[in-house]
């Protein structure tokens, strides 16, 4: 399979997958164990805004590569049907492009995967840690 054409929205559509499956993984191995707080720990990292969020970081700071960021922007042109009425069009798009990224780099370069999901756990627990 040549990764490099697949559309956007399938390497959506697998890096949303993936990503959850990341962290709930890190959720547990936190020791979060009642279904309701993974959960809401859960959408903490994967909700559409969050994954916007996270990939407006990744571009200002230039942690993204030219091939990552041309990935994220077939991810985000993607012509999608409809949106969820609890997030705006640009957002969805954003997060679909970073989903979009994570699919990618899931099918070709596994190490920078990881290297990109502990940068955000990192960010996400730093950020957390200044509002406590």
């Amino acid at each position: 399979m040549d990764y490099n054409q697949l559309n956007g929205l399938s390497l959506a559509y697998l890096g949303d997958a993936v990503f959850e499956l990341h962290i709930r993984e890190y959720l547990l191995n936190k020791g979060f164990s009642k279904v309701n707080v993974l959960n809401k720990k859960c959408v903490e990292f994967t909700s559409g805004k969050n994954q916007a969020n996270f990939i407006y970081w990744l571009i200002n700071d230039n942690i993204l590569n030219d091939e990552e960021l041309a990935i994220y922007k077939r991810g985000r042109n993607s012509h999608i049907g409809s949106v969820r009425k609890n997030i705006d069009v640009e957002t969805y798009l954003s997060a679909t492009g970073f989903e979009a990224v994570i699919g990618y780099l899931y099918l070709k370069n596994k190490e920078r995967l990881e290297e990109i999901i502990n940068l955000i756990i990192k960010r996400k627990e730093e950020a957390n840690n200044e509002r406590n």
